[in-house]
């Protein structure tokens, strides 16, 4: 068998702090286990120099240009098949090839201007129609996909993302920024409306003897109205801003919180649920969109967003958790590892080679 090349349009694979950069890295990381014989890889990155440092020859490497994103400056090489790795990439193939697209959500039909919604309608119904199979991150991304386009007659697959968390940090030396003298509930993403802070921060006016932590980037829209609701409500004083935080931070909160809080109201996979899960800590999510699908029925869920509805679903659960510890935390652990990214990027690698070997 002659040999296959493969291009994936990784660019923003340096922006970890994102959870598309770290789908990258960790698809990639992944890849890089398999025994990947007969197909060359190449990745895209504005620091190609960094990944081979990592990977060495595993894979071969292209400098990501932002004039690629034009029509006339795309990448002239031909490749044998192209994976485009979400749904917002700007970065196409000059030739016409295999094409493999994963969706990850199509929130912009909901929350963006018309003006901008337009854009992105258009560059994904372009992506659809060049595509030879689509991979969705879940079967809410998949369902919410058909519910708003045409979606071709191709092949269709739902991989999961895997969890993050490949190895517990020592967190004895760090040091927190904030205050961790109380009780207190985690919760992390990005500062944008959907991730729904102000409701966990409103529920927090009816529960004195714990604090709440959240970190993520906060120098945002959203951010500012979330500083200001903590100010205007009297909650300084027990609801906390890190900011962005290291991984070693990260998994200090999670490793110390009572429970983590994730009431997003759309999401198209939701990686920090299973993050805290892997640590054994009670979950409490929205039940929108996907995370029903990741939470299972070993988390706990908020049909609404009334802050006394909320505490009571919070602190019940809570109380069956202390009653129930030992057997609830190893099933929390046990569904956390169910998500792995060696068996995600197998089951991405087994599509290349199904649309290759056809």
């Amino acid at each position: 068998m002659s040999q296959k090349s493969i291009f994936l349009e990784t660019h923003n694979i340096n922006n970890r702090a994102s959870g598309l950069g770290t789908f990258n890295y960790e698809l990639i990381k992944g890849l890089s286990t398999l025994d990947l014989n007969n197909f060359e890889l190449t990745l895209n990155s504005a620091k190609p120099e960094l990944l081979k440092d990592e990977f060495n020859d595993k894979f071969k490497y292209h400098k990501y240009s932002s004039l690629s994103r034009h029509p006339l400056f795309r990448i002239r090489k031909k490749y044998d098949l192209w994976h485009s790795v979400n749904q917002n990439i700007k970065v196409e193939p000059f030739f016409n090839t295999n094409y493999l697209l994963t969706v990850h959500d199509i929130h912009f039909v909901e929350e963006v201007s018309s003006d901008k919604s337009a854009k992105l309608h258009k560059l994904f119904e372009k992506k659809l129609e060049r595509s030879t199979a689509i991979t969705y991150i879940s079967e809410f991304a998949k369902k919410h996909t058909h519910e708003h386009f045409n979606v071709p007659n191709v092949p269709e697959y739902i991989i999961y993302n895997g969890n993050p968390i490949s190895t517990i940090l020592d967190t004895s030396n760090f040091i927190s920024a904030v205050s961790v003298d109380k009780p207190f509930f985690y919760s992390i993403g990005d500062f944008i409306e959907r991730k729904n802070f102000d409701s966990i921060i409103l529920m927090m006016k009816e529960i004195k003897n714990f604090n709440l932590i959240i970190s993520g980037n906060n120098d945002k829209k959203y951010g500012e109205e979330i500083k200001k609701l903590i100010i205007d409500n009297g909650l300084s004083n027990q609801v906390f801003l890190t900011g962005k935080v290291s991984d070693e931070g990260k998994q200090f909160y999670m490793k110390n919180c009572t429970a983590f809080l994730f009431p997003s109201i759309r999401e198209g996979f939701g990686l920090p649920p299973i993050e805290a899960m892997s640590f054994g800590k009670p979950v409490f999510l929205s039940d929108k969109t996907s995370l029903p699908e990741i939470g299972g029925d070993v988390s706990n869920y908020w049909t609404n967003f009334d802050p006394e509805y909320m505490k009571e679903v919070l602190f019940d659960g809570l109380t069956h958790f202390d009653n129930n510890k030992i057997e609830i935390e190893n099933l929390l652990k046990k569904r956390a590892a169910s998500f792995d990214w060696k068996i995600a990027a197998a089951e991405y690698f087994n599509v290349y080679k199904e649309i290759l070997n056809k």
